[in-house]
């Protein structure tokens, strides 16, 4: 094939992934606010903000007058260009908002025309549609009903809450295999409630264990944090396997190393999760912050089919392990048991610009593996069509 026989070949298969539907798994869109309220809650996501403070933008940044703020911004944006989260946002300014950011300038118009967009009160379906966000789930009910779009989010309730209330009452009590035995009850009346409701599923995150699931053991006096953890996550696992309900873990995020969240490569991290997907039938999602745990869970939804992978979520969202992650899900799993899109976007405009960055990297990924020969343009788009919508709506009962 010719240089440019190749190219149009190779920009008319990045096309049509890019023209793909998305669900989003993750968010944490609220539905009466869903657009950015000013430039600077886009320029401001923390994904972002912590590429530009390495860069030298100050961490009190708000507090500056306008100007001083503004020609910081611009040069923490300049030193930050091969960073990903600033080839999202240059995306988000230039293709929603028609601004090329390089000069104080150019912030100025930036600022005006994001507020000009906020009079638009069908902006956020216009984002959505502008990249096929055709659904998005948010993990607190409140949040669930989408103003001014024709879908409401798909609701996933977070309970890594509960678990922290339930785990304390336990650690307070004088009678703690009592009050664990009543917490098994309310566990079962809520994910109860959750499925009366039509939710999908419960998504929780999970600390450092030190203990495995292998084992059951008897809460009472003197059990460990980490046993009655297990324990619950045990009755939470019962509840959903008899209320039809899927278990979406996301994992590799510690905070007890230092006062920032900080990836931790847990080499056990699902390994000792392991008996869990053997004994119990429902569903569970696996979503992961942590690189070398992606290899890991591939292995365990290739040995439990009951066990799917879901998208990158915090310091796994990078281009690298990406590509290492498409590949090891290519290799061994059917793609309807992946999923690819965790925005973790506050506003539309960050799904808009996170979703771009996945549908270009699975665009790039699949393209190589066509041209290589390993699989045809055709089992390449049903890989993109499932991995970006299709396995996460079967998954949480959106489609048959």
């Amino acid at each position: 094939m010719r240089r440019t026989e190749h190219t149009e070949a190779r920009n008319a298969f990045m096309s049509k992934v890019m023209e793909l539907p998305v669900l989003d798994t993750h968010t944490h869109l609220i539905g009466d606010s869903l657009a950015a309220r000013d430039f600077w809650q886009i320029a401001h996501y923390f994904w972002l903000l912590r590429e530009l403070q390495a860069g030298g933008y100050p961490a009190d940044a708000e507090k500056l007058p306008l100007d001083e703020r503004i020609e910081a911004f611009v040069a923490a944006y300049d030193e930050t260009r091969t960073t990903l989260m600033n080839i999202a946002f240059t995306r988000i300014m230039s293709e929603l908002y028609g601004v090329a950011i390089h000069d104080g300038d150019s912030v100025r118009r930036a600022i005006a025309v994001v507020e000009a967009a906020q009079a638009d009160a069908g902006w956020a379906q216009t984002v959505a549609d502008r990249m096929a966000i055709r659904r998005s789930v948010v993990n607190y009910p409140q949040h669930g009903p989408f103003q001014g779009m024709r879908e409401d989010a798909v609701v996933m309730p977070r309970i890594d809450g509960e678990m922290g209330k339930w785990l304390a009452a336990v650690e307070a009590s004088e009678d703690p295999g009592g009050i664990y035995r009543e917490t098994v009850s309310v566990i079962d009346r809520l994910l109860r409630e959750y499925a009366d409701r039509g939710y999908p599923g419960v998504m929780t995150t999970l600390p450092h264990y030190g203990v495995s699931a292998k084992e059951r053991r008897t809460v009472g006096p003197g059990s460990s944090r980490d046993v009655v953890m297990m324990e619950f996550l045990h009755e939470v696992c019962a509840a959903a396997e008899r209320h039809g309900l899927l278990v979406q873990l996301f994992l590799g995020v510690e905070r007890s190393w230092c006062g920032e969240a900080t990836p931790v490569n847990d080499p056990q991290r699902i390994l000792k999760l392991l008996p869990l997907f053997e004994v119990y039938s429902c569903p569970f999602e696996l979503v992961l912050a942590s690189e070398l745990n992606n290899l890991d869970a591939v292995q365990a939804a290739w040995n439990f089919p009951n066990v799917h992978i879901g998208g990158m979520w915090w310091f796994n969202f990078r281009a690298s392990t990406y590509k290492d992650s498409m590949q090891y899900r290519l290799e061994a799993l059917p793609a309807s048991k992946c999923s690819l899109v965790v925005s973790d976007a506050r506003c539309i405009e960050w799904s808009y610009g996170k979703i771009w960055l996945i549908k270009r990297l699975a665009a790039d990924f699949l393209w190589e593996r066509l041209t290589q020969g390993w699989i045809d343009e055709g089992t390449a788009l049903r890989t993109a069509e499932q991995w970006l919508y299709g396995s996460a709506m079967k998954r949480y009962h959106l489609i048959r």
